[in-house]
């Protein structure tokens, strides 16, 4: 019984890790827009970069923790 729950642990954590990459492209995206949003909102040149930028910080340490929880 152990053999068969063993086989579909790494799917498991293949399916749960694709999610998580889904989840930062998503979260990037979104960055992307609220800066663009942002800088038409307050006529400044530099919302775009940042927003994105704080983006992908976030979903990279999103990632990680996730990554970390699912080899616990």
């Amino acid at each position: 019984m152990t053999k068969k729950s063993d086989q579909k642990k790494p799917l498991h954590k293949a399916l749960q890790l694709s999610g998580a990459g889904l989840q930062m492209g998503l979260t990037i995206y979104l960055g992307f827009l609220l800066g663009k949003w942002l800088e038409l909102k307050f006529e400044a040149s530099f919302l775009t970069e940042t927003t994105t930028l704080v983006a992908i910080f976030l979903s990279m340490y999103s990632l990680i923790k996730q990554a970390n929880k699912i080899n616990d």
